[in-house]
């Protein structure tokens, strides 16, 4: 399977209202969603001017799958927030999962010069969290009943990636390397 990572597009929002509200993908999320397509074109002009953050689309063999993202672009410490989540189930793989996470890492560091990558995840999500680690990011905190959603509290892990770590670690690891295009917004 190619992976390959691209600007979002207008085109692109029908599949992601879709994913986003889909019961498999919000369970893991802050919120459940009620999306339209002129919320959706709207939150798409705000991440085009925002300079903070930056989005991709996931394709797997030319056809979309999901999206990623980066938050934290101008954060003077140097830490960055990401996340990301795969639509299209038939498109999943762990493969694709350890070779995008892990070719975030290069980008973070290589390309972008940041110190560090944090990612939180609901705490349920086991098998998402021992992708994180098997990736080398580290366990910082667990916060229990931290997000409310619908009345239910969700204990929340959060994992952080440095580029310490990732230096060090990276030789021992085996992934496809996944080219994020495009430098942030300067």
């Amino acid at each position: 399977m190619a992976v390959t990572l691209r600007d979002i597009g207008t085109e692109d929002l029908e599949n992601i209202i879709r994913w986003r509200m889909d019961e498999d993908i919000t369970k893991y999320m802050n919120t459940n969603p009620k999306l339209t397509m002129e919320g959706q074109v709207k939150w798409l002009e705000g991440v085009r001017k925002n300079e903070d953050v930056r989005y991709w689309l996931i394709e797997v063999d030319g056809v979309g799958a999901g999206v990623v993202n980066l938050t934290g672009l101008q954060n003077p410490q140097g830490d960055l927030g990401w996340g990301y989540y795969m639509g299209e189930k038939k498109l999943r793989s762990i493969k694709t999962a350890l070779s995008l996470e892990m070719s975030l890492y290069d980008y973070a560091f290589d390309i972008l010069h940041k110190k560090a990558v944090y990612g939180d995840v609901f705490s349920l999500n086991k098998g998402v969290i021992q992708l994180h680690k098997i990736c080398g990011c580290e366990v910082v905190e667990e916060k229990k009943s931290h997000v409310c959603k619908e009345g239910v509290w969700y204990d929340v892990t959060y994992m952080r990636m440095t580029a310490e770590r990732w230096f060090h670690i990276r030789g021992t690891k085996q992934y496809e390397k996944i080219e994020f295009q495009g430098l942030p917004k300067e």
